[in-house]
């Protein structure tokens, strides 16, 4: 009787052992960011956006990468011209600096962590999506070599989608996305939203979601994302209620 009881107990805990203790929060969905956070791509954007500010002597500083990261593309040129009195259009800046990012994007590599995670939550059957400030042309391109990566995803929504009528900050990629899960979440909380940039930190927030933030190492003023890794690599799925590594 005393071997059956033992037996019945120690199967109990196994069985508890295989349900992740959330910490943070007990999420069913993920969505991902992109540049910076899955492909390093920002040092690509500093590189092109410096040289055509070059000559005009202005400097594209870390405080004004800041203030623009994770904006549509042509809202950011837009916000940069105004802030460092850029003697040319918008549009002219977005031209120039995609004229030579275009084949840089082709050859991005991926972020350390990523791939791991990403094919952990496909192989456990996790929704997941990428919501990004890229336009679809840009898109494309980035994902050029990694096809069998993001094709683990459901869907992805860019920054040029009709319904995304307003960028990051601004909480409307995330619920778009949100909104066209196959099997959607029971809530918005129950959505984790992988990001590195205080503008994707902050829309993800005001969506009512659980944000985990990867941000580059030189940020100090940092927004009140529920958790803050130094690489996605530290990423500890049981953490929001997901089967660990």
């Amino acid at each position: 009787m005393m071997t059956i009881y033992i037996s019945l107990i120690m199967f109990e805990i196994a069985s508890l052992s295989l349900v992740p203790m959330a910490a943070l929060g007990q999420v069913t969905h993920v969505i991902f960011d992109l540049d910076g956070l899955i492909l390093d791509t920002e040092i690509l954007y500093d590189e092109s956006i410096q040289k055509v500010l070059d000559k005009f002597n202005k400097q594209y500083t870390y405080d004004m990468k800041m203030k623009i990261m994770g904006m549509k593309y042509h809202l950011a040129m837009e916000r940069l011209r105004e802030e460092l009195q850029v003697p040319m259009s918008a549009e002219d800046l977005v031209s120039e600096t995609l004229s030579t990012l275009h084949d840089m994007f082709k050859k991005c590599s991926l972020k350390p962590g990523a791939e791991r995670l990403i094919r952990h939550l496909a192989k456990h059957e996790v929704p997941m999506c990428i919501a990004t400030g890229s336009s679809s042309d840009d898109y494309k391109l980035k994902v050029h070599s990694h096809q069998d990566l993001v094709g683990l995803m459901e869907f992805t929504v860019r920054s040029d989608d009709p319904e995304v009528k307003f960028g990051k900050p601004n909480p409307d990629i995330f619920l778009v996305a949100m909104s066209r899960f196959k099997l959607p979440p029971a809530s918005a909380d129950k959505c984790l939203v992988l990001e590195d940039a205080p503008n994707g930190v902050t829309a993800a927030l005001a969506a009512g979601m659980l944000t985990v933030m990867v941000p580059d190492p030189r940020l100090t003023d940092k927004p009140p994302a529920h958790q803050i890794l130094k690489s996605l690599e530290d990423f500890r799925p049981e953490d929001f209620g997901l089967h660990p590594f």
